[in-house]
C-alpha cells in the first residue's frame, strides 16, 4: 500500500465548474506531507457571485491583477501528474480541473490520472460518518481546519485520507 499522493481542493468564484479562483494541493510521500502549494487564480473575466463570496471570502480586487488557470499549470501539472490524487467530493474538484483545463484549451489527458479519485468523503460515508462533510470528518478526526481555504482543505483532505490508510483500511484488500 502506497502512502504517497495528492490532495487538492478548489474553490470556485461562480456556480459554474470552470470558474476556479483558487487551488490548494498537498503531496504526501511515503506517509509525510513533502509539499503544499497554494496560488490564488483569476476566474474568467474576473467574475464572482456573491453566494461564492460568502463561503470562501475570495473577491474580485484579490484576483483582478492575477493570471488565469493557465499560468499556473505546469505547477500544477507537476503536482499531479501521474499521481493517486485525493478530494474530499472528488467528483467536484475533478470536474473543476477538467473543465477549466479544457477552458484553456489544455491536454487532461496528459495528466495520466485514473477517471475517478480517490475520495475522502465516500470513504468516511462508508465508514459510517454523518455528516461527512470535511469540517466534520476534521473536527472527529482532530485535524485543524480553516473551512473552505484551499489550502487548509487539501491539508485536511489529505490528513484524513492519511488516518483512513492507516487506521482503517484493511491489509490486504481493495478498496
Amino acid at each position: 500500500m502506497s502512502l504517497s499522493f495528492a490532495a487538492i481542493d478548489f474553490e470556485t468564484a461562480t456556480g459554474y465548474m470552470e470558474s476556479a479562483c483558487s487551488v490548494g494541493i498537498v503531496t504526501v510521500t511515503d506517509g509525510v506531507i513533502t509539499d503544499e502549494y497554494y496560488s490564488l487564480i483569476q476566474p474568467p473575466e474576473n467574475e464572482y457571485w456573491r453566494s461564492n463570496i460568502l463561503v470562501h471570502g475570495i473577491t474580485p480586487d484579490m484576483t483582478e491583477s492575477l493570471p488565469g488557470f493557465h499560468a499556473i499549470y505546469p505547477e500544477v501539472k507537476k503536482r499531479l501528474q501521474g499521481k493517486t490524487v485525493v478530494a474530499h467530493n472528488e467528483s467536484f474538484d475533478r470536474n473543476v480541473l477538467q473543465r477549466t483545463m479544457r477552458m484553456y484549451q489544455l491536454d487532461y489527458d496528459e495528466l495520466l490520472l485514473p477517471e475517478r479519485w480517490e475520495c475522502t468523503l465516500r470513504i468516511y460515508r462508508s465508514l459510517g460518518y454523518k455528516p461527512a462533510n470535511l469540517s466534520a470528518c476534521c473536527e472527529r478526526q482532530g485535524i485543524e481546519l480553516k473551512h473552505h481555504e484551499a489550502l487548509s482543505d487539501a491539508r485536511g483532505c489529505a490528513k484524513l485520507y492519511l488516518n483512513f490508510l492507516e487506521y482503517y483500511r484493511p491489509v490486504n484488500t481493495l478498496w
